[in-house]
């Protein structure tokens, strides 16, 4: 089959549950996204909102409390969310792109260079007695390596290991500080980590951001040499776009049809929606994806508009406030942005 790139925005949209809200529970819509993207406490929420017919923050702040979903480095080397059977594959599989940060980045700098072994051995004796603040858990391990700055070593024990970021982390609205504070995910999660069925996380990607080519998943993942895999499996489905790229799909997947009606969609920072294909524009054009990408960027949430991104938007004080659109809405348009509006700002009220 070749999908047109309408085609293909529509049934992205489609598999990620953004045509229309779904009844389900929160966890249950994290699985089948493989994780939200989650580095700020809001955009999670967000996602949820934009994904179900309901969501009670309050519950969902509950399952982050008691390790139903999991805040932990995994994907693309960012913080998601995920469920606990994701929390302990995703991370390992994901161990080469944290390898990766290591050699790159200028917060770990030449406390890179640390016995690995004797390092991995100190962070275990320092988290032996339970978790620790990052701060804490940094001072501590520069006790045993002088030599090296408290916040080098804590980036770098954030990237050796897998540990989780617990409540209040991550919680809706909470009280006091939430200052990161780190325990190894198997222990709190209580299991083991496990080496990742790869296939299988390969088709559940496909089942919620496919049709897609192999660098579509290397975006997603940030892991390469994917290419093999995919051809290797032999149940999926070979489809390709308007420009003739190959592109793999489940067999049973759901498609939708160029006109499928696509509301408006109030989306917070990052959304996985729009950060999981090589290119990104099965839900952008470019020059509105630079639009976003500007000085306020990583500061500003996405408004999309018929499937599309037309629009940055903030909170102010528990508002919504569009602060851009990149195009002028139709009426409907318009009618369509204050009703998703008016819902959002009932979660924020919470």
């Amino acid at each position: 089959m070749r999908f047109t790139r309408r085609r293909l925005n529509r049934t992205l949209l489609l598999r990620q549950h953004l045509l229309q809200r779904e009844a389900t529970e929160p966890t249950a819509m994290v699985q089948h996204l493989v994780g939200l993207q989650a580095q700020e406490s809001l955009p999670p929420y967000l996602s949820l909102a934009a994904r179900l017919e309901s969501v009670d923050p309050w519950m969902v702040s509950k399952q982050i409390e008691d390790g139903s979903l999991v805040r932990v480095l995994s994907l693309r080397d960012t913080v998601h969310l995920h469920v606990p059977e994701d929390a302990l594959t995703l991370p390992v599989w994901a161990a080469p792109v944290r390898e990766r940060e290591i050699k790159q980045s200028q917060a770990i700098g030449d406390a890179r260079s640390v016995d690995r072994e004797a390092f991995r051995a100190a962070v275990r004796e320092v988290l032996a007695d339970g978790p620790l603040p990052q701060r804490a858990l940094g001072a501590a391990l520069a006790e045993r390596f002088p030599e090296h700055s408290p916040a080098q070593l804590g980036q770098l024990a954030r990237v050796t290991e897998v540990l989780a970021q617990l409540p209040p982390r991550g919680c809706w609205k909470p009280t006091g500080s939430t200052a990161v504070t780190y325990d190894f995910v198997d222990r709190w999660v209580g299991g083991p980590l496990r080496d990742p069925d790869v296939p299988a996380i390969v088709r559940r990607y496909l089942r919620a951001f496919g049709p897609a080519s192999a660098a579509d998943v290397t975006a997603w993942t940030a892991i390469t040499r994917l290419g093999p895999v995919l051809k290797a499996m032999d149940d999926l489905e070979v489809h390709e776009d308007e420009d003739g790229k190959v592109l793999y799909d489940v067999a049973d997947a759901p498609t939708a049809e160029e006109d499928a009606p696509a509301p408006v969609r109030l989306l917070g920072n990052y959304d996985n929606v729009w950060l999981s294909h090589a290119a990104r524009n099965r839900v952008t054009e470019p020059e509105k994806r630079v639009a976003w990408m500007g000085v306020n960027g990583a500061q500003l949430m996405t408004l999309f508009v018929d499937g599309w991104l037309e629009g940055l938007w903030r909170v102010e004080d528990g508002r919504v406030v569009v602060a851009e659109l990149l195009r002028p809405l139709t009426r409907r348009e318009r009618a369509e942005l204050d009703e998703e509006v008016a819902r959002v700002e009932v979660l924020l009220a919470r």
